[in-house]
């Protein structure tokens, strides 16, 4: 176990920080969501600023000393950029060096080669769950419409038949694929095992993709019948490169971290001996940090090297890496505030007394609350850790597999129907060149769609393990 596990183990185990008894703590948990709720959507406040004001308020609804609902909040925010800040980083480093190296076109142009008509929603599919691995939601979005538009236009295909697949790709990889952010948090906040998620992960994510992405565009080309905006067309991301990489060494680099990280978890299973050398050496090079550097390393040969790249082309781009993602750190570290104070004022106790007199499974509790957070405050990021954070308790005696269930359930939920108060509602409403209304028709119900067959997969995998 790391210092970090320890360290946030000993947190949660802490004396709560107020007396308040379980009626209090409901009223005040409601009304700390309710100010971050308010402050996101009705003064559009940035969400790091909101999570911060909502646990200060959480900690005073409770009846907590101020002093100690700041310590709670530092100490959160502490371990949680501590445990995944660095791993976001290199995601967001090996995504750049995709784009920038023309390698993402790469992938784009040989799968859409070598596939038929008939095909072209699962080339789709598969196209933005690979490049969807290593790349934040919004920055997907902004790489793939270009592709989406121009296949749709060449190939005279309805918009929806080919975006869909490929909305639905990214989103699944988004809400429930580490390394992304919120799969990382969720695995920090429950003490989940990372590859075992990532596995589990993988089991839940293809047939739910399947359902969400060519199963319905079917449906959502009938609903919504629109061809690709001229407009919105734009020129290719590495149109001005004389070379690029491969595609073979590209998709090898992008599937590196994956590889490594599903090779430990499956020599611990196996092997379950840690002092076997074998387990030793997959410890190490599967950890997350180990696996996502040793790809970022690559990259810069296989991709940046590869494209021409001169050493301050290279450094160039991970500098401009980098700059985007403070806005992604504030909030996911002021969101494990959020949660210490939530576990700090005695929340968990709370949740398990609530579990265990409505009979509801951990599972599906998990799944309800990041449903209602993502309703209410748009974002896929802040559900998740909220409700990471207020389920954590659950976690305690569960097996391995049944704690990497619970962030993925929590992963489904963050997911639900996507509305007018989240910003990819809008990115995507404007690149297709819909209506509001055709943008639920289509897009909204698409992430229920994840959401709810996400859900389903994970109790049926309950059941089994």
């Amino acid at each position: 176990m790391t210092s970090l596990s320890v360290e946030i183990l000993a947190a949660d185990a802490a004396e709560p920080i107020t007396s308040a008894g379980n009626a209090q703590l409901g009223i005040a948990v409601l009304a700390g969501i309710a100010v971050i709720v308010l402050l996101i959507t009705k003064f559009k406040l940035h969400a790091f600023l909101a999570l911060t004001i909502g646990s200060l308020a959480l900690g005073a609804f409770a009846g907590a000393p101020l002093a100690d609902t700041i310590k709670s909040f530092s100490t959160g925010l502490g371990n949680t950029v501590a445990g995944v800040g660095v791993l976001i980083a290199l995601g967001a480093i090996l995504g750049k060096l995709l784009a920038d190296s023309g390698g993402a076109d790469q992938i784009v142009d040989t799968i859409l080669a070598k596939t038929g008509k008939k095909g072209m929603p699962w080339a789709m599919v598969l196209i933005a769950s690979v490049i969807g691995l290593p790349l934040f939601f919004e920055v997907g979005i902004v790489l793939l419409i270009p592709v989406v538009l121009m296949v749709a236009k060449r190939g005279n295909y309805s918009l929806m038949r080919i975006g869909i697949p490929a909305l639905a790709g990214l989103s699944v990889m988004h809400g429930l694929i580490p390394p992304h952010p919120g799969p990382l948090v969720a695995i920090d906040a429950v003490g989940a095992n990372l590859g075992v998620t990532l596995a589990l992960g993988l089991v839940v994510a293809i047939p739910t993709v399947i359902i969400a992405g060519p199963v319905f565009s079917k449906y959502a080309a009938r609903w919504v019948d629109i061809q690709a905006p001229e407009k919105m067309i734009p020129a290719r991301p590495s149109a001005d490169l004389e070379k690029r990489p491969g595609f073979g060494v590209t998709v090898a680099t992008i599937l590196l971290p994956v590889v490594l990280m599903l090779v430990k978890a499956l020599v611990d299973i196996v092997v379950d001996d840690p002092e076997n050398g074998v387990q030793k050496v997959t410890d190490v090079i599967g950890s997350p940090l180990i696996a996502l550097l040793a790809a970022v390393i690559v990259a810069m040969f296989t991709m940046g090297r590869a494209a021409g790249f001169t050493k301050e082309q290279l450094s160039s781009t991970v500098d401009r890496s980098l700059a985007p993602i403070a806005g992604i750190l504030l909030i996911v570290g002021a969101g494990g505030g959020f949660k210490q104070t939530l576990i700090d004022i005695g929340v968990g106790q709370m949740i398990l007394d609530f579990s265990k007199s409505w009979s509801i499974p951990a599972l599906l509790l998990a799944w309800l609350i990041a449903v209602a957070i993502r309703l209410a405050t748009g974002s896929a990021t802040v559900a998740t850790i909220s409700a990471a954070g207020l389920v954590a308790p659950l976690a305690e005696g569960m097996s391995t597999s049944e704690v990497s269930l619970l962030v993925l359930a929590i992963g489904a939920g963050s997911l639900f129907f996507s509305h007018v108060n989240d910003a990819g509602f809008w990115l995507v409403k404007e690149y297709f060149g819909m209506n509001v209304g055709q943008t639920v028709k289509t897009w909204s119900v698409m992430e229920t769609i994840i959401s709810v067959v996400g859900i389903v997969f994970v109790l049926l995998l309950s059941l089994v393990l």
